[in-house]
């Protein structure tokens, strides 16, 4: 198989919006709670879980860094609710999505760089590689679905569909 390399590009609000919701302060509203003693960084994800009767779950998943150049073989969707994945430290994380759809085209995969300070949120039925910790062992604060319904969907592509990207050793590193 020839190797058809997937560009990484910066989590941004504005490129990742077609997939979900970027979870950061940067640029977020706020306002002071609890006698000025906090700041409430107000409503930064959609979180969609009520279809078919279900209700929000709030994990925490331990995720292994993968070995890069990681060749993408696989995607998933939850089809019934959103899913966030917020790292639990400031350590950086890869994002690997596509629109939602029946199946997925190789030419719509995105990925992107999640810095220290970001999480995402990735909006219902969108494609999404499982969690990708970069460098090191990160926990992820993960608020998804559960109930009834079946709330998993897997797309394996051909070996000449797949795509490989990687993330350089001092993205990896940038974790304290």
């Amino acid at each position: 198989m020839a190797e058809t390399i997937l560009p990484v590009e910066p989590l941004t609000r504005a490129a990742f919006a077609p997939f979900g919701d970027v979870v950061e302060t940067d640029g977020a509203e706020r306002f002071a709670i609890n006698n000025g003693s906090t700041t409430r960084f107000h409503d930064l994800a959609h979180v969609d879980v009520a279809a078919e009767g279900g209700h929000a779950l709030v994990n925490i998943f331990r995720a292994r860094p993968l070995p890069m150049p990681l060749t993408v073989a696989m995607m998933e969707k939850h089809p019934l609710g959103s899913q966030a994945f917020v790292p639990l430290d400031a350590a950086p994380f890869l994002v690997v999505v596509a629109p939602p759809g029946d199946r997925v085209a190789p030419e719509d995969l995105r990925a992107f760089l999640a810095v220290a300070g970001q999480g995402v949120n990735y909006a219902r039925g969108v494609w999404h590689h499982p969690v990708i910790a970069l460098g090191r062992e990160t926990d992820f604060l993960v608020i998804d679905r559960g109930g009834p319904g079946d709330n998993l969907a897997e797309f394996f592509f051909d070996e000449s569909e797949q795509r490989v990207v990687e993330v350089s050793r001092s993205a990896e590193a940038s974790s304290p």
